[in-house]
């Protein structure tokens, strides 16, 4: 058999592989079989050396015309099979937009967010600034300049995470309250502000324990302020966390940057006074501490203490949160479970 008739031949097979091949990958294998280096048609070219000078272009044209026929099939096959393909993937991916679609969910402000906003507010309506600074803070201000100087015995009531010697993590938010102090004209009216921010205690976490934990203090400078205008505000905060029905009573106690010093209880918001588990059969509960500005911070601040006076509060958001709403374990507050957040969603 001639080498032209061996292409025509060739041909015919190949075009009738096209036909039965049902993928793209079977046809990229059919193209190499036959047009590849070492494919069917270069195999049957080999055999150029023994044909005569008079027929090799005749044969090389229709090596060529085999070539460009077969490349064409195989193309058209390709295109085709390529486009069956996209059409069986798109009905395979069809989205019925009728179907109800997935439910996108909304995060929340976190429990003791919605608590330290909410005593945000109430006294933001009473005219307090609010004051954030820095959670690094140095010995001086954390310490001394809130009348707790070195080797003062109440600094072991806040055992301390040091940076340095003299820089450290804030135990409270009391140097806020002596920076502005500081630096307040009492000639533009008194001083009223919160500082609210977390805090940090080298305490062993428990159930009602954390080495870290927010703080809201407040502090109001001005003449003539008296501990009758401390409890009416704090009247008015166990009303806003606790309810309207709340009552307070102070009990004396001792902070080095106030004197007096007081504890502040809240009626029982369980009981009603009566006696429950969670007054522990008292009728009150301990909720912050407070007291009379100490002249010693007055003074230290720059501020005359025979002309200004003023009172000072402490609270914990953590606290307060875990009171109103039963909470038994501060660590809940941090684990992110879901189920125990979702329960604290804001009305409204």
């Amino acid at each position: 058999m001639g080498i032209e008739e061996q292409l025509t031949g060739v041909l015919a097979k190949a075009v009738t592989d096209i036909d039965s091949a049902e993928s793209v990958k079977e046809i990229e294998a059919i193209r190499v079989s036959y047009l590849g280096k070492k494919g069917e048609i270069t195999s049957i070219l080999k055999g150029m050396k023994d044909v005569s000078p008079q027929q090799r272009p005749v044969i090389g044209k229709k090596a060529n015309e085999v070539r460009d026929e077969l490349t064409a099939v195989l193309n058209q096959k390709k295109e085709r099979l390529e486009k069956e393909a996209l059409q069986k993937q798109l009905e395979a991916e069809t989205i019925d937009v009728t179907l109800p679609g997935r439910q996108v969910k909304k995060g929340q402000t976190h429990v003791l967010t919605q608590i330290m906003e909410d005593i945000e507010d109430l006294f933001l309506g009473m005219g307090y600034q609010i004051i954030e600074g820095n959670e690094v803070e140095s010995d001086y201000y954390n310490f001394e300049r809130v009348n707790l100087p070195q080797n003062h015995p109440a600094r072991d009531m806040q055992d301390t995470f040091y940076i340095t010697p003299d820089v450290l993590l804030r135990t409270h938010t009391s140097p806020i309250q002596a920076r502005t102090l500081e630096n307040h004209d009492f000639s533009k009216g008194p001083l009223k502000m919160i500082s609210p921010g977390k805090v940090y205690r080298r305490d062993t976490d428990d159930a009602t324990h954390s080495h870290q934990f927010h703080q809201i203090e407040g502090m109001v400078i001005d003449e003539n302020i008296t501990m009758a205008d401390l409890k009416g505000t704090l009247e008015l905060l166990a009303k806003k966390m606790f309810g309207e029905e709340r009552e307070i009573r102070l009990r004396p106690s001792y902070f080095p940057f106030t004197e007096p010093s007081v504890e502040v209880d809240v009626s029982c918001f369980k009981c009603g006074g009566e006696g429950c588990n969670v007054c522990k059969k008292t009728g009150w509960i301990e909720i912050l501490g407070a007291g009379m500005t100490h002249p010693n911070v007055l003074e230290m601040s720059g501020v005359d203490s025979s002309k200004y006076g003023g009172f000072a509060f402490g609270l914990g958001p953590d606290r307060i949160a875990m009171l109103k709403y039963g909470v038994d374990d501060i660590r809940h507050f941090y684990l992110n479970d879901q189920r125990f957040l979702t329960q604290f969603k804001r009305k409204g």
